[in-house]
Parts: structure tokens; C-alpha cells; sequence
């Protein structure tokens, strides 16, 4: 990778601040710019990290001929929209989960990749965290024999979330369930069914028209004789907050832990064993590795409130971050790219609309980015 940099502006500062002290270490990055409509915010965190470039405005940035690529981390409501005016301004995207809300917002990013040659990649963290990376390496290592079953969810309750949270289908948001099994599987989804069950309060139902507590989908994955199961939960639904998956295979299995913080279970066989997850900063740049596990800070007399998330995510941000740029030096395509993170996405949008239908069974579009 030489010393090629790229020029990054970061769009949204809320979850999105957690990133810049990443993109300021990697070696491959100039953490050139951040945009946020509140101006208060936007010098507050531009002063703490010493980034001059500041805009409020998200189409001045754009204009920018010095931005080579943005990470968009605004509301799910806008991503797709800003990622379409980005790749259309000769911009990179990197996109927060999910890539939109809709499968026609889906396809115009797919067609605006394809026509314009930029790279999109959509940083869905589960696929980068330490529990994801150790299973992969088993499976990849032989360890689990051949896969047989995968199992996936995302339970948390979103009472006291921004008001466009408020009885938001829970499909809509199943990326970091939908991710890792098709992610560990190397495989798109071909079709789904899925049924919804419980109800929530009826304050929440009416905005977007969806009653359901649970959303549980099965998905069929494409030239494979596998299928996995994930399930979706957002309010009205008592469990500790858990992002999961369970792999079966024909030598292994590993289940995620029912409780946080307690080790996961191997199965060698019918044989249960306590497995502590290592951590894989050892695949980053020695810059970035401290971000694994450490706060998403820049030095100790620059911590804010905002940063306080700390690395979460299974330390996949600075796996994230890596992904993205290195992609970007390298030319190459990264992990996932528009087409694969249309399908992960698109998983969620028809699983609610098979829900909402009695579990009508839903193809997939085939997206592609080559004609």
C-alpha cells in the first residue's frame, strides 16, 4: 500500500465520531474533513481533533475536489439519498447499515457503482468483529467441518431512540443478524419467508404500519444447500440487548453466549466446551490496532461525551476502517461491496414485506455490478 493516502470526510458525528482518531492513525488515510448540520457540534468535535475542514452543509462538501471518499453515519432515512449524490459527485461511500430502506434505493446505488466505477462498501460490523473473525478462521481451517445450519439475532429495545426509531419494522434494521451468515457462508440470499409474532404498543404501530414484536425469517441461500433463521426484536419484547449467531457444522459448532460476557460454547461433537474469543488486531496496521479493544479517542485530553461508546462493535471499527481504505488503494473491490450489501439489506426489506403477508415466500433481485 505504499503511501498512497485517501482523503476521508466522515458525515454525521454522532456514532461517526467514533471513527476519526481510526481514519487520523491509519496509515493509508488523511482524516480530512468532517459535515454536521449543528454548528456547535461540528467546531465542538472539529476542535477536539484538530480538523479544519468543517461543513453544515452536505452538498458544499461534496463539491470539495479534494474529498476523495465520504463515511456517511446520518439517520437510515438518508443513506441511501446521500450515497447516491457522493458516487455522483465522484465520491467513495462507505455507509453506516443499513444502505437504504427500500429495494429501489438498493438497485439506483448498485447502478450508480456500476456507471460511475467508485466503490461503495456498507460497514456492517458484526462480519468485522472478533467473534466473527474466530469462527470464520475455524471454518476456514477445517475446524467446523461442513456447515449445515446458521442462526442469527438482534434483540434490543429502542424505547427512548430518536423519534424515527419509534415502530420501525424490525427487518428493516437486520443487517447485523442477515451479515454474518451469509457473510461466513460466502453466499447471496436467493428468497425468504418470514413471520411476524406478538404485537407492539399501539402508539408505535401507527407510523409505519407494522404490529409485530418479533420478525423471524428463514433464508434460502443461492446455488447452496444451506438456509439460516434470524430473528428481529425492537420493542415490547423483554431480552438483554444481543447481536448473536449460532454456526452449526458437521465437526463443530459454536453458539454464541446467552448471556453478554459470558464465554461462548464450542460443540466438538456432543462435547460443550467454554471458548474465550481472542481478539484479531493482529490483521490491522500497528497504527489502528490499539482500537480493537481500547476507547475511540484520540488522547487523553480529548475525550468527549460522544466518544465514551468506546471500540463496541466486537472491535470492528478499525477492521472497518482498514477494509474500506485498503480497497480503495488497492483498487480492488471490498467486503461488502454495493452489490453484496444490497443483497444483505434487501433480505430485510422483503422479509418484513413476506411477514406482513403471511409468510409469503420473496426472490431476491439479482443485483449485479458488471453487465
Amino acid at each position: 500500500m505504499e503511501n498512497k493516502k485517501i482523503n476521508i470526510a466522515i458525515v454525521g458525528l454522532g456514532f461517526g465520531a467514533e471513527f476519526i482518531p481510526i481514519y487520523q492513525h491509519h496509515p493509508n488515510a488523511n482524516m480530512y474533513a468532517i459535515c454536521q448540520r449543528d454548528h456547535t457540534k461540528l467546531h465542538q468535535i472539529g476542535d477536539a481533533f484538530n480538523i479544519e475542514k468543517r461543513y453544515t452543509d452536505y452538498d458544499e462538501l461534496l463539491r470539495d475536489p479534494e474529498v476523495d471518499a465520504v463515511h456517511i453515519n446520518t439517520p437510515i432515512q438518508s443513506h441511501a439519498e446521500q450515497s447516491i449524490k457522493a458516487l455522483r459527485a465522484g465520491k467513495h461511500v462507505a455507509c453506516t447499515v443499513p444502505m437504504a430502506t427500500t429495494v429501489e434505493e438498493c438497485r439506483q446505488i448498485v447502478e450508480a457503482v456500476k456507471e460511475t466505477g467508485l466503490t461503495y462498501m456498507m460497514m456492517e460490523t458484526v462480519i468485522y468483529s472478533r467473534e466473527f473473525l474466530f469462527v470464520k478462521e475455524l471454518y476456514e481451517n477445517g475446524e467446523l467441518g461442513r456447515l449445515q445450519f446458521l442462526r442469527a439475532s438482534h434483540q434490543q429495545e429502542m424505547a427512548g431512540w430518536p423519534g424515527y426509531w419509534e415502530g420501525l419494522p424490525p427487518m428493516h434494521y437486520a443487517t447485523h443478524c442477515v451479515g454474518p451468515v451469509l457473510a461466513l457462508a460466502k453466499a447471496d440470499a436467493e428468497y425468504v419467508s418470514c413471520f411476524g409474532s406478538g404485537r407492539i404498543d399501539e402508539n408505535l404501530i401507527s407510523k409505519y404500519g407494522s404490529p409485530f414484536a418479533v420478525e423471524s425469517c428463514h433464508i434460502k441461500f443461492k446455488d447452496s444447500d444451506l438456509s439460516a433463521e434470524v430473528t428481529r426484536s425492537l420493542f415490547n419484547t423483554a431480552r438483554q440487548y444481543r447481536e448473536s449467531f449460532d454456526v452449526y457444522g458437521s465437526k463443530k459448532t459454536f453458539e454464541w453466549t446467552l448471556i453478554e460476557h459470558e464465554p461462548s460454547v464450542i460443540h466438538t461433537g456432543e462435547v460443550p466446551e467454554k471458548v474465550t474469543i481472542p481478539d484479531y488486531a493482529h490483521l490491522l496496521p500497528k497504527e489502528i490496532r490499539a482500537f480493537t479493544t481500547g476507547g475511540v479517542y484520540d488522547a487523553d485530553d480529548n475525550q468527549h461525551l460522544s466518544f465514551l461508546q468506546g471500540s463496541g462493535h466486537g472491535g470492528s471499527h478499525p477492521h472497518l476502517v482498514h477494509e474500506f481504505v485498503s480497497a480503495l488503494v488497492n483498487n480492488r473491490q471490498p467486503f461488502p461491496n454495493a452489490r453484496q450489501s444490497a443483497n444483505i439489506t434487501c433480505v430485510g426489506i422483503l422479509a418484513h414485506e413476506s411477514a406482513m403477508d403471511g409468510g409469503k415466500k420473496i426472490d431476491l433481485p439479482g443485483f449485479t455490478l458488471v453487465d
